[in-house]
């Protein structure tokens, strides 16, 4: 009952085939009218709001809503089931949710000791940068902010508190986007209707 991040060990799952299996059950959308029309609302905020770190913050919100949304159509189209702990909680995100929302594969590394934080590591394949130069006065802007909300707001759904941290990005010259993620805590399910 509900939908726990952890529940029965299942047997090994094929985490990439289920990403695809995934994706082709989605409604396809042409890259780049994707990678324009996201570029057109960075761009807005950038006119409404003076502070380069509240269109972080926006971003950031933006996407904490979309991912409310977005794990119950993954937990619907996909067959991935309750994940066993955090770390294959993260192999879903990475080969499942970033197969199936935006057509490539995530890496998950730089797992801590206590296995409660990792980085997922996007590559320049990444259809959101696509097209994408920013100039000098916005260097400092996470333009894929969005999906460390989508995240945080995908686990919160699943009982999981996490904190999510744009580190690095290929806009900024890096050689890959780099979104650490952090468990806060692992919340109890409540369920509003009691047992009477």
């Amino acid at each position: 009952p509900g939908r726990g991040w952890a529940g029965m060990a299942a047997a090994p799952k094929n985490l990439a085939r289920m990403g695809e299996q995934a994706l082709s059950k989605m409604d396809k959308m042409n890259a780049e009218v994707f990678t324009l029309t996201y570029g057109s609302m960075v761009q807005q905020l950038l006119k409404d709001y003076e502070e380069i770190a509240e269109v972080n913050s926006q971003l950031e919100s933006m996407g904490h809503g979309m991912g409310q949304r977005l794990i119950d159509e993954l937990l619907a189209k996909s067959s991935v089931g309750s994940c066993a702990d955090f770390r294959e909680t993260a192999e879903v995100i990475g080969k499942v949710g970033f197969k199936m929302f935006l057509g490539i594969t995530a890496t998950i590394s730089n797992w801590n000791q206590d296995d409660t934080e990792f980085s997922l590591l996007l590559g320049e394949d990444n259809p959101m940068i696509d097209l994408v130069e920013v100039p000098d006065k916005y260097k400092s802007i996470k333009y894929c902010n969005v999906l460390c909300g989508v995240i945080r707001g995908a686990l919160e759904m699943v009982n999981l508190r996490v904190e999510c941290d744009y580190a690095k990005c290929v806009l900024w010259g890096d050689d890959a986007t780099e979104i650490k993620v952090r468990l806060v805590e692992r919340m109890e399910s409540v369920y509003p209707f009691g047992d009477d």
